[in-house]
C-alpha cells in the first residue's frame, strides 16, 4: 500500500510548485497509473515520494514513511531514468553490486536475469544494450529485493509495442501475486489497458482517480472493432448508411476507419448495427466485438536474449492477435527471498563498494598511469639532479602541485561518489540517513585502502627502479624517512578523501578533482604565509606533558610518532590537508541530515 499525502515540491524563482497538494493512494495487488501530460509533474511526484527532491507531504509505504525502512530496497523496487549503470560493467556484475548494497544473496541476480529474460546476456556489457535491454535491466534491479512495491517512471517510453506488451504482462503477473505497482504513463490508452485505477494530474493537481472502467468509459472511445476480407467494401457501405442516418433522424454520427488491410474501427455504432448492415450486404465477417479505446497489440514476446521459454509455440510463426496473452507466457517473480535475508551488518555497504570500484577497469586504468608517470618523473629527476629523496621516490617535480600517486588517489576518491551521481543505482536508498552515511564510511574506507596501497606500491616501484639504474649513487633512505614515510602516506590519503568528500558534497567528479588540486594551489600558500610569521608560544614538549598526563602511561616510542605527527601538521600541506578534510566532512554530513525527511 502506498498513500501520498499532500505532496507539494519547492517552486522555483516565484514559479508555481510543479507539484501541488497531491494525494493518491496504490492499492496491493493493483496497477495504479499516474498518468499526465509531459510535464505535468509525474517524475516529479514519484521523486517526492522517494525523498530524491525536497518538499513538503508525506509518503507512507505500509504505513511507514521512507526514512522508518531499513533497508527500502528490499521493500520499494524502483525505476527512474534511463541509464541502469556503468556501461562498461556486465549486467551480473551490476546485479550483484546491487545484492551487496541490499543483502540479498549474488545468486538473486541469476533468478532476476532470468525473469526479464536476460540470463542468456548476463555478461554483455550494458554500454551494447538497446532501450528495450535497458528497460529490462533496471526492472530486473527493482526486483533484485523481493520488494512488495514497484515505483516505475515511464517504464514503456520508447519502447516497441512487442516489448511494451510484455512489460505490461510481467507488471500484472507481479500485482496477482499481491504487490503494489505504482507507475507513470502519458498515454491514455497505455492506462486503459494495464491499470486497475487511474490516477489522473494536470500541471501537478490531481484532476481524477477513478477505476479502470469509470476511467475508460469518460477518457477512452468506445468503437466496435471488425475483421472481414472485405474490409473496403464494408467501410464503404457503413459510411454510405451512416451518412444517410445521420441525415433522417440528425442522430450522433458515426465514424468509419479503415485501419489497413482486413481491419475496421467504427466509433458510435454498435455490434448489433455493423452485424445486420454486413448480413444484409452478403459481407463475410471474422471478427466483430466491442471495445474500449486502442487494446494495442497482444503478441507475447517471450524473452531479449532469443530463448524460448516452455510456454512458446516453436511452429507459431504469427500467432493470432485476437487470442488472449496465455498466463504462462508471463515468467513468474521469485519470492520467497525472506527467509533467505540476513541481519542488517555495515559489511553490506563494504562489499557494495568494493564491486563499485572494482567492476569495471576505470580505477585499474588510472592506478596504472599513476604508476608509469611517478616511475618515468622519477627517472627523470635522479638524471638531471638531486632532488630531496622524498621528491625522487615519489616522482614529484618541483613544478607539480601534487605527486602523480597523490593526484591518482584523489581521481579515484571522486570517481567513487561521480560514477554513482551519473549512474544512479540505489535510487530509494538515498533517502535514509544512516544508509547514507553507511555508504560514506565505506567509501572512506576502500579509498583509504586503495591510496595506501597506491602510495606504497609507487615508493616500491620508484625505488626499485632507481636503484637498478643508478645503483647506491641515489640515496633512497636519508634520515628521517619515518616520518618522511608517514607524511608522504597521509598526503596521498588526504588527497583521497578530499575527493571523496568534495564529490560527495557537489555531486561531480570534475569539481571533486578541482577540490584536491585547489589544496596545493591556492590553500597551502596562504597558510604558508600565515604560519611563516613568528608565534609567541610553541607546541615544544607536547608529548610529555601528555605522557606525564594520562592516566595509562604508554610506550615511549608513542612520543616519537607524536612528535613525527605535530611535525608534519606544521607543514602547510599538512594544515592544508587537515582543514580541508574537516571543512567537506563537515559540510557532508550537515548536507545529508538537512536532507532527511521531515
Amino acid at each position: 500500500m502506498i498513500q501520498a499525502i499532500g505532496l507539494t515540491s519547492v517552486p522555483r524563482r516565484q514559479q508555481p510548485p510543479v507539484v501541488d497538494d497531491l494525494t493518491f493512494e496504490a492499492r496491493p495487488g493493483r496497477v495504479t497509473v499516474l498518468l499526465g501530460e509531459p510535464g505535468a509533474g509525474k517524475t516529479t511526484a514519484l521523486r517526492l515520494m522517494l525523498r530524491l527532491d525536497p518538499g513538503r507531504g508525506v509518503a507512507l509505504f505500509r504505513g511507514r514513511t521512507l526514512d522508518r525502512i531499513p533497508h527500502p530496497t528490499r521493500e520499494i523496487g524502483v525505476l527512474l531514468g534511463d541509464v541502469p549503470g556503468h556501461p562498461s560493467r556486465t549486467a551480473r556484475g551490476h546485479l550483484r553490486m546491487l545484492s551487496a548494497a541490499a543483502g540479498v544473496p549474488v545468486e538473486r541476480a541469476d533468478d532476476v536475469l532470468e525473469v526479464v529474460g536476460l540470463s542468456g546476456l548476463a555478461d554483455q556489457r550494458l554500454g551494447d544494450f538497446s532501450l528495450g535491454m535497458d528497460r529490462r535491466l533496471g526492472l530486473a534491479s527493482a526486483l533484485l529485493g523481493d520488494p512488495h512495491t514497484l515505483v516505475l517512471d515511464d517504464p514503456a517510453e520508447g519502447l516497441s509495442p512487442r516489448e511494451t506488451a510484455w512489460l505490461h504482462g510481467l507488471l500484472r503477473g507481479y500485482a496477482a501475486q499481491g504487490g503494489a505497482v505504482l507507475v507513470t504513463s502519458r498515454d491514455a490508452k497505455e492506462a486503459g489497458r494495464i491499470g486497475d485505477r487511474v490516477v489522473t494530474i494536470d500541471e501537478g493537481r490531481l484532476i481524477a482517480d477513478q477505476e479502470a472502467a469509470a476511467f475508460a468509459g469518460c477518457r477512452l472511445r468506445p468503437r466496435v472493432a471488425v475483421r472481414s476480407p472485405l474490409a473496403n467494401r464494408l467501410a464503404h457501405v457503413l459510411a454510405a448508411e451512416a451518412d444517410k442516418a445521420g441525415e433522417v433522424t440528425g442522430g450522433p454520427p458515426v465514424e468509419v476507419v479503415h485501419e489497413g488491410g482486413s481491419r475496421i474501427s467504427v466509433y458510435g455504432s454498435s455490434c448489433a448495427a455493423v452485424g445486420e448492415t454486413a448480413y444484409r450486404h452478403g459481407i463475410l465477417v471474422h471478427r466483430l466485438t466491442e471495445e474500449t479505446g486502442d487494446t494495442g497489440p497482444v503478441t507475447p514476446l517471450e524473452r531479449a536474449d532469443g530463448r524460448r521459454t516452455d510456454a512458446a509455440d516453436p511452429q507459431a510463426d504469427e500467432p493470432d492477435e485476437s487470442a488472449p496473452q496465455p498466463e504462462s507466457a508471463v515468467p513468474a517473480v521469485p519470492t520467497g527471498l525472506s527467509a533467505r535475508l540476513t541481519a542488517p551488518g555495515p559489511v553490506w555497504p563494504l562489499r557494495y563498494e568494493l564491486r563499485r570500484a572494482t567492476g569495471v577497469r576505470t580505477g585499474w586504468n588510472v592506478a596504472a598511469a599513476a604508476l608509469a608517470a611517478s616511475l618515468v618523473a622519477s627517472v627523470l629527476l635522479a638524471r638531471t639532479g638531486a632532488p630531496p629523496a622524498l621528491r625522487l621516490l615519489t616522482g614529484w617535480p618541483v613544478w607539480l602541485p601534487l605527486p602523480p600517486a597523490a593526484f591518482a588517489a584523489g581521481l579515484l576518491g571522486a570517481l567513487a561518489f561521480g560514477q554513482e551521481f551519473r549512474y544512479p543505482a540505489l535510487a530509494p536508498d538515498q533517502g535514509t540517513v544512516p544508509r547514507r552515511l553507511g555508504l560514506l564510511g565505506a567509501k572512506l574506507a576502500v579509498s583509504a585502502a586503495a591510496a595506501l596501497l597506491l602510495a606504497l606500491v609507487s615508493l616500491a616501484l620508484d625505488g626499485a627502479v632507481l636503484r637498478l639504474l643508478f645503483g647506491r649513487s641515489v640515496v633512497l633512505f636519508p634520515d628521517g624517512w619515518v616520518t618522511a614515510l608517514a607524511g608522504w602516506t597521509g598526503l596521498t590519503l588526504g588527497c583521497a578523501w578530499a575527493g571523496l568528500l568534495a564529490a560527495g558534497l557537489f555531486r561531480s567528479t570534475a569539481l571533486g578533482l578541482v577540490a584536491v588540486l585547489a589544496v596545493p594551489t591556492l590553500v597551502v600558500p596562504v597558510l604558508g604565509g600565515l604560519l611563516s610569521r613568528p608565534a609567541a608560544r610553541s607546541l615544544i614538549g607536547l608529548p610529555e606533558r601528555l605522557r606525564s598526563a594520562a592516566v595509562v602511561q604508554w610506550p615511549s616510542s608513542l612520543d616519537q610518532g607524536i612528535s613525527a605527527a605535530l611535525r608534519l601538521m606544521s607543514q602547510p600541506i599538512g594544515w592544508a590537508l587537515a582543514l580541508a578534510l574537516a571543512g567537506l566532512l563537515g559540510a557532508y554530513v550537515l548536507t545529508v541530515f538537512r536532507g532527511r525527511p521531515r
